[in-house]
């Protein structure tokens, strides 16, 4: 490693923050580490609330311009930082991969690959948005997306590059100029992307990009009088308090916040199917906000499905995320490790049974794990514990799986595994979640709207709900009199 560059994984990485077109150093650094192994793997600026004025700043300087620039030509560029996404994706997976533990062969052939699709449906998409002119007592009503201004968009470690494009994307499409913070656990691949951007031809102060802590900088950010959007996806006191900070100001949010989704398995349903439903809970470590955590199984056929689960979770092979190989990586950070353990413990503790796991194990990997005999108002299965740990709850009735599965604070998603066509329409008009899934699991569309229901959030993004969220939406009323005549 040299001053303000580290080469992870043969890629040579930029330390420093990226704001108004220029690389920018801060006095202080902190070390970013790889889950992997828990080397460091770069000493990061740590921005303050100078660099968070900084970028701003920058953004809103140069925002009237790209406010203005046309639709097609913001499209174009657009498409071509896809481009230049698809030209590095062996190395952003690499690097990534390093960074926070997510395997490797997801992010060569699927992760990466949408990160250069966000890019290119929001491009596409601004070019179709437009709403029907329509009269009222014959005057002409005209709906235009104007853009907002500049936008700050704080992202989480368990997807960086992928969460932050999902973001980043829509906001410069509508016309609006980005300050990207982006979690201090994994944030390289938001500094390649800084890169990726310049050299697609994003003019200088479009998009910034500052590091560090929330603490830091994140609270200069969210508190400025000039961002007129602020996106969200972490944790619910994160948001509380990001909420906080930009009440003030009025600013709008976007907030995508924790789950603790159902997947209800009725004993109507394909068994194999439901339990490849519940074993593919522990994708990314147990590390994604959408999992199913909460297994909700019909007591009839309750003790075959566990039977047909652990055989088939206890063939998950865990280990280097870079290994093609290898089922599950590690946990992000010993801290998060340490909160997980805490969580399994305690359910333990209060007469919780571990079928499988219930341990860490070597560095900052934790044994994929199914707790049972847990009761519903318990801290195991109430709170989100991000991590590879499933509780498994049997229900008698409809009514009583569809209780179960509301009855926490979170509305996320949810999913659900019946062979009856009736029931699942009956069921999913009850969940609450922003997403219900029916014998499937984590397909995603991005026209389609996402975002969570109670404490899972605030807002939809997605097609024209993005739009709707990044721009000032405006109606043009006009008279059918009133004009001189320029002839």
């Amino acid at each position: 490693m040299s001053e303000h560059r580290t080469t992870v994984a043969g890629v040579a990485v930029d330390t420093r923050h990226w704001i108004g077109g220029q690389r920018v150093a801060s006095p202080r650094t902190f070390t970013d580490a790889s889950p992997i192994d828990g080397a460091p793997v770069g000493e990061i600026s740590r921005g303050t609330a100078t660099e968070a004025r900084a970028a701003v700043a920058a953004a809103k300087a140069v925002f009237p311009g790209w406010a203005a620039t046309p639709r097609a030509e913001r499209a174009r560029l657009l498409h071509a930082v896809a481009d230049g996404v698809e030209k590095r994706t062996e190395e952003l997976a690499n690097v990534e991969t390093v960074d926070n533990g997510a395997l490797l062969r997801s992010h060569r052939r699927g992760v990466m690959p949408r990160v250069a699709h966000n890019f290119r449906f929001f491009a596409d998409w601004l070019l179709t948005l437009e709403h029907e002119d329509f009269a009222t007592r014959g005057h002409t009503n005209h709906v235009t997306w104007d853009p907002a201004g500049p936008c700050v968009l704080i992202t989480p470690w368990n997807a960086p590059l992928m969460l932050a494009t999902w973001k980043v994307a829509p906001a410069l499409a509508a016309g609006n100029t980005v300050v990207l913070k982006p979690a201090e656990w994994s944030p390289l691949t938001a500094s390649l992307l800084a890169d990726i951007a310049a050299e697609a031809g994003l003019p200088a102060g479009v998009l910034n990009v500052v590091q560090g802590y929330g603490s830091e900088v994140g609270d200069a950010l969210t508190s400025h009088p000039d961002v007129r959007r602020i996106s969200f996806t972490g944790s619910v006191p994160t948001a509380q308090h990001i909420a906080a900070s930009a009440a003030a100001n009025l600013t709008p949010l976007s907030l995508e916040l924790g789950g603790k989704s159902p997947l209800l398995v009725f004993a109507d349903a394909d068994l194999d199917l439901a339990v490849d439903l519940a074993v593919e809970q522990y994708d990314n470590a147990g590390q994604v906000c959408l999992a199913a955590t909460r297994l909700l199984v019909e007591e009839a056929v309750a003790e075959e499905f566990t039977r047909r689960f652990v055989a088939k979770a206890s063939r998950l092979r865990q280990g280097d995320p870079r290994e093609e190989s290898t089922d599950i990586g590690p946990t992000i950070h010993p801290r998060q490790v340490a909160k997980i353990d805490g969580f399994v413990r305690r359910a333990l503790a209060a007469g919780a049974r571990a079928v499988i796991g219930g341990h860490p194990g070597e560095g900052q990997y934790y044994a994929p794990t199914l707790l049972t005999d847990v009761r519903q108002d318990s801290e195991i299965v109430q709170e989100e514990v991000f991590g590879p740990v499933l509780t498994l709850q049997t229900f008698t009735s409809e009514d009583e799986a569809v209780h179960l599965a509301n009855d926490t604070r979170f509305g996320l998603a949810a999913t659900l595994a019946t062979g009856d066509p009736e029931r699942a329409e009956r069921v999913t008009a009850r969940l609450v979640a922003g997403t219900v899934w029916v014998n499937c699991f984590f397909v995603r569309d991005l026209k389609a709207p996402f975002g969570g229901s109670r404490h899972s959030g605030i807002g939809r993004e997605g097609g024209t709900w993005s739009f709707d969220f990044y721009c000032d939406l405006k109606n043009t009323v006009t008279a059918p009199k009133g004009w001189k005549d320029h002839g």
